[in-house]
């Protein structure tokens, strides 16, 4: 028996050119297809065999990732996650790069384009390219998409504290919407909150601290042994500072030597002034608060962008643009306006939206800023972050800034998941909350705080 008729794929018949036509287009295709099979039919069988292995795996490691995301989404954010993981996962995709391009060209040798009808000659070896392009260009984009998500991971998480265990069934984290303006002498926080997340359900609390808030006490440390009865301010011809808690900043890393104060702060991912400021939020609401958030205002508009914008319903008209404390008439300085109503705000509406003093006051900004929190919490989904990921990721290394360990985010980010089906709750500590910012009752605010975590058990269900 002739072995031409027995295996025409790898004893083709090369003087018929319609033959060698169909057996191209198969080879390409199946090159395609099942990266390996066309060696492993009419080429070197141990290049096939690499191929071939190598797609198994690829789609072994691709169902793998399938159940994973939905039987064991912690352990798969885990690796995703995981500095080592996501290395692994970029040279895997290089090297699965690099062996489509070697088993695309040896497929190109293969088909034999000389023997092929003249006019399909070229049509085979564009579709090959084509194809190829797609398969080996789709793995370097992963591949370098693993590379930004390892590197922002880095940025951001890559100086964590270390991990620790809930806080009476919670974890406490402060949010510092931080504002370095031209003329200050030290980054001030603008917005200052604390969002509490029950450590099963993922049920969140947002507490909300004026950032003018004076007297506070605080935790037990440094800054508890300089000021045994709360905060105060002081002042003098080189140096001062006033009472209120976002003043820290100034006192500890302006006028004093933080590091000496917080000598661990910078090793862990903090700053002296941020743990300050972590002290004081403990003894003002009488909870324990391991990790900060910090989202530097003059990038949060490149966020928002990068996330395609947040939806709010404005309940009154707002101008944009101006100076903090406007005394020129409105319409000298005003760029624009944010009219009521649902508005799907860009980056920069959200910041002025955020920051507006114009017929508001300082309590309604917290209220917007909390709107902002919230709305971009519910509204932050894979789906946007992936079809605008380089975005996210390069706005997201320059904007935040945090000590969560990167060892924690699997579980925090199904937490996450949790609290999203979740009614949020919030709690003001307003003038309209019942608190008064310049002479604060304490024991009344840890109350509050402990009401809001702990609510109480109906008695049917005890």
């Amino acid at each position: 028996m002739s072995t031409s008729v027995s295996s025409p794929i790898r004893y083709p018949d090369v003087g018929s050119h319609e033959l060698m036509t169909r057996r191209g287009w198969w080879l390409v295709a199946l090159n395609f297809l099942l990266p390996g099979s066309a060696q492993a039919l009419a080429g070197n069988r141990r290049l096939g065999r690499i191929g071939l292995s190598a797609t198994l795996i690829m789609w072994a490691l691709v169902l793998l990732g399938l159940l994973g995301a939905l039987l064991w989404p912690q352990l798969l954010v885990g690796v995703a996650t995981n500095f080592f993981g996501l290395l692994l996962a970029q040279v895997v995709l290089l090297a699965y790069a690099v062996l489509w391009v070697v088993l695309t060209l040896d497929t190109l040798r293969l088909v034999r384009l000389v023997k092929a009808r003249p006019k399909a000659r070229p049509a085979i070896a564009a579709l090959a390219v084509a194809l190829m392009v797609v398969a080996s260009g789709g793995a370097v984009y992963a591949s370098y998409l693993t590379g930004i998500t390892r590197g922002t991971l880095e940025s951001i998480f890559g100086d964590g504290g270390p991990s620790v265990p809930p806080s009476d069934g919670y974890y406490n984290i402060l949010l510092l919407g931080a504002d370095s303006g031209d003329g200050r002498d030290s980054m001030r926080f603008d917005s200052i909150s604390v969002v509490s997340v029950n450590a099963e359900t993922g049920a969140a609390t947002i507490t909300g601290i004026p950032r003018d808030i004076a007297n506070t006490p605080f935790a037990p440390g440094p800054m508890q042994d300089r000021y045994p009865n709360g905060h105060t301010s002081h002042s003098n011809i080189n140096c001062g500072w006033g009472s209120g808690i976002n003043q820290l900043v100034t006192e500890v890393e302006v006028c004093g030597d933080g590091d000496a104060l917080y000598p661990e702060a910078r090793a862990n991912g903090s700053t002296p002034g941020i743990e300050a400021t972590k002290d004081a939020a403990e003894g003002l609401l009488g909870i324990e608060i391991p990790y900060y958030v910090l989202i530097d205002m003059h990038g949060f508009a490149a966020l928002v962008d990068a996330l395609g914008g947040v939806t709010i319903n404005v309940t009154e008209r707002l101008p944009m643009g101006g100076p903090s404390y406007p005394t020129q008439p409105v319409d000298e300085w005003a760029i624009g306006w944010i009219e009521v109503g649902e508005q799907r705000m860009s980056g920069d509406t959200a910041q002025w939206y955020a920051r507006s003093r114009y017929t508001t006051n300082d309590w309604d900004r917290m209220q917007r800023q909390r709107e902002l929190q919230e709305a971009i919490l519910r509204q932050t989904n894979p789906a946007n972050v992936l079809a605008r990921f380089q975005d996210v990721a390069a706005a997201g290394s320059n904007v935040i800034k945090t000590d969560l360990p990167q060892s924690m985010l699997p579980y925090f980010v199904d937490l996450a998941v949790k609290s999203r089906e979740l009614p949020m709750q919030t709690i003001e500590l307003t003038p309209q909350g019942g608190v008064d910012p310049e002479d604060p009752d304490i024991a009344h605010i840890h109350e509050l705080v402990r009401a809001a975590l702990h609510p109480p058990v109906p008695e049917e269900e005890k």
